[in-house]
């Protein structure tokens, strides 16, 4: 870390469980990850690897019960977010740290207007005047492309496509120039020219608000058009991390690798994409060892017994397999 890019965002050893009456299930089983300012960082894997939880839990969103936050800090400019009560989350979340949700028809209240909702986190957090909050919702929606703001202002979230939703919903996680943003999927339900645009917004506005994102995705594709570091996630645990040059040009994790092999090119056109067998496994009925080895290619005898420890490839690049990096057994468990 340098003064010049200072850490933003450090999340150690997070652990997020949920319980019932029967069972626990480890959504998030000991994550370590960072985001520096100025920086977009992606946290890619598979649906049920624990991506969100692991936002929700930056923002204070995790219900409890069922859900509890077991282990671990999440450091915010120093600050550890675990040991805020809610009214100090209540000023920091929207505030300082937004977040931007991937169905926005979901997010946004169908009863109000557009402009109501962008202008809520301003009267909320920073108790503009009305006249001054009316000209900066208008400048919000032009900076994220919307055209007509000022008419656009009294439209209800129906009245607008998919492509305009989620761009209001940029507009209103920039309401307070907040110094994180989370982009929680933000264009899966887009079609592909509109998430194009998505993409190329997001990457405008951090360059001109000096804003970080911590974008999750399961889409290597997404990734590779706007990180600057990487982390892989697996079965609630980070299995491989580097830069973006460095994950996609030496992936180090199989299942990294297999995430990879099955991105569409045109190199495999006509080709039938590769598909990752199994699934991801059950947060409560976890295997023993390294929880990718029932679908892993690469599997050996210890990868079913030892939990793998993280091994350096390079500078900055780490992944959590012994046997990639023909290390001894030092680095097999945590």
């Amino acid at each position: 870390m340098t003064t010049e890019n200072p850490i933003v965002l450090a999340v150690e050893g997070l652990k997020v469980y949920f319980r019932s009456e029967n069972e626990i299930a480890r959504a998030v089983d000991g994550v370590n990850f960072e985001v520096h300012r100025r920086e977009t960082v992606c946290l890619v894997g598979e649906s049920g690897c624990g991506k969100t939880v692991s936002a929700l839990a930056v923002l204070g969103l995790i219900p409890r019960p069922p859900g509890d936050i077991a282990g671990g800090r999440i450091l915010f400019s120093g600050r550890n977010l675990l040991e805020l009560d809610d009214q100090a989350m209540q000023h920091i979340r929207g505030r300082r740290i937004a977040m931007v949700f991937q169905e926005p028809l979901t997010s946004l209240n169908p009863v109000f207007t557009i402009g109501e909702q962008i202008a809520e986190p301003l009267r909320i957090h920073l108790a503009l005047p009305e006249p001054e909050i009316r000209t900066r919702c208008v400048q919000l929606l032009q900076d994220v492309g919307i055209d007509s703001s000022d008419e656009r202002l009294k439209d209800y979230p129906h009245q607008l496509s998919g492509g305009q939703r989620q761009r209001v919903m940029i507009a209103m996680a920039l309401a307070c120039r907040p110094e994180l943003i989370i982009a929680d999927e933000p264009t899966t339900a887009l079609d592909v020219t509109v998430q194009a645009q998505i993409l190329k917004l997001l990457n405008r506005l951090q360059r001109s608000h000096e804003m970080s994102i911590l974008y999750i995705t399961h889409d290597l594709g997404v990734v590779s058009q706007i990180a600057d570091r990487v982390y892989v996630m697996y079965a609630g645990v980070i299995v491989e991390h580097g830069s973006l040059e460095q994950i996609f040009r030496s992936p180090w994790h199989p299942y990294t690798q297999a995430l990879l092999a099955s991105l569409p090119s045109r190199k495999k056109r006509g080709q039938r994409l590769y598909s990752i067998p199994g699934q991801v496994p059950n947060p409560a009925h976890k295997p023993a060892g390294c929880p990718f080895h029932p679908r892993c290619p690469k599997v050996t005898p210890p990868c079913r017994e030892l939990y793998p420890g993280m091994c350096a490839f390079e500078k900055g690049h780490f992944a959590r397999c012994p046997v990639t990096a023909s290390r001894g057994p030092e680095d097999w468990c945590r």
